[in-house]
């Protein structure tokens, strides 16, 4: 799946960097998606378009997240031209409803500009905690329910 984020349209609607300067709106929100990205839209590869030209940077990559400028066009514009040259298995992430007009056919998803917002809960994972996420090493459950035994027991 690829996802095209319609930048600014996603800031100025996230109570979380709506009041930040630009270019502070810009860094939250790829930085987020940089690392939040598959928790928030999904897996798969992650375009955000900002109005204008490179504010302060040339177009790049933060992490998984490809930041590109509309530069002499509107984002809307190129957000629509890669758009059609990027075919099915798209979802375009905006609240703006011409936009969402100009993309829309049939293998094209498009989604609400929540979708990015920082409050948005994590999905949930099935099953236990891994531990190994904490940073414990294989075998850490058994050491604690050996401690448990020995200390809860020993009272007894």
């Amino acid at each position: 799946m690829r996802f095209l984020v319609d930048g600014y349209n996603v800031t100025r609607r996230d109570p979380a960097t709506a009041a930040l300067p630009l270019a502070d709106q810009r860094d939250a929100l790829v930085a987020r998606l940089a690392v939040r990205g598959a928790d928030l839209l999904g897996r798969g590869e992650i375009t955000v378009v900002f109005d204008g030209r490179s504010g302060g940077g040339a177009d790049g990559r933060r992490g998984g997240v490809h930041v590109r400028y509309s530069r002499d066009e509107s984002a809307d514009d190129l957000i629509a031209r890669l758009a059609d040259a990027a075919g099915a298995g798209l979802t375009v992430v905006t609240s703006d409803g011409g936009l969402a007009s100009r993309v829309s056919r049939p293998g094209v998803v498009v989604t609400d500009s929540g979708a990015c917002f920082e409050s948005r809960r994590a999905r949930r994972t099935r099953g236990r905690y891994p531990a190994s996420t904490a940073g414990l090493p294989p075998g850490a459950n058994k050491v604690t329910e050996e401690l448990k035994r020995l200390w809860l027991n020993d009272g007894e």
